[in-house]
């Protein structure tokens, strides 16, 4: 019997992903992440968001 492995949680979302998971726009999340409430990070020629800044801007903890 083969067993598929847990998946693993997110570290990271796409802006295509952020905005899906967190229901909100990508003009909105670029606001977010100009006005320092949500961090974005380059990785290559990638912007991620960290799921916890996704997480902690959701839960109203980001300043």
């Amino acid at each position: 019997m083969i067993v598929n492995p847990p998946a693993l949680p997110k570290l990271a979302y796409s802006i295509r992903e952020a905005s899906t998971a967190s229901s909100l726009g990508r003009t909105s999340l670029y606001g977010h992440i100009a006005a320092g409430r949500l961090k974005a990070v380059r990785v290559g020629g990638r912007t991620v968001i960290p799921a916890e800044s996704l997480r902690a801007l959701i839960a109203g903890e980001a300043e």
